[in-house]
C-alpha cells in the first residue's frame, strides 16, 4: 500500500525525490505520515483539501479489499 501511496504523491509533486513515507501500526490502524517538498504542499492538499481526501479514499479502499479489519490514515507532515 505503501507502494501506491509512493506513485500517486511523486506522480503530482514537482520534486519527487523530496517526498517521504514513514509508516506506522498500531491496534489495526495504518498510518502514513507524508511528507514532501514545502511548495508542493498545495498540490497534495488540492482545492479545499479534495486531492488529499481522494489519497486517503483510494488507500481505505485498498486497505478494504484486502483486510476489512484495518484501518487507514494519510498525514500530510510539514517539511523541515
Amino acid at each position: 500500500m505503501q507502494e501506491l501511496l509512493e506513485y500517486i504523491v511523486k506522480s503530482l509533486v514537482s520534486k519527487p525525490e523530496e517526498v517521504k513515507i514513514e509508516e506506522e501500526t498500531s491496534e489495526g490502524m495504518l498510518n502514513f505520515n507524508l511528507t514532501v517538498a514545502l511548495e508542493d504542499m498545495g498540490l497534495i492538499i488540492g482545492k479545499a483539501g479534495n486531492t488529499i481526501k481522494s489519497i486517503r479514499r483510494l488507500l481505505v479502499t485498498r486497505a478494504m479489499a484486502e483486510n476489512n479489519n484495518l484501518r487507514v490514515n494519510v498525514s500530510l507532515v510539514e517539511s523541515k
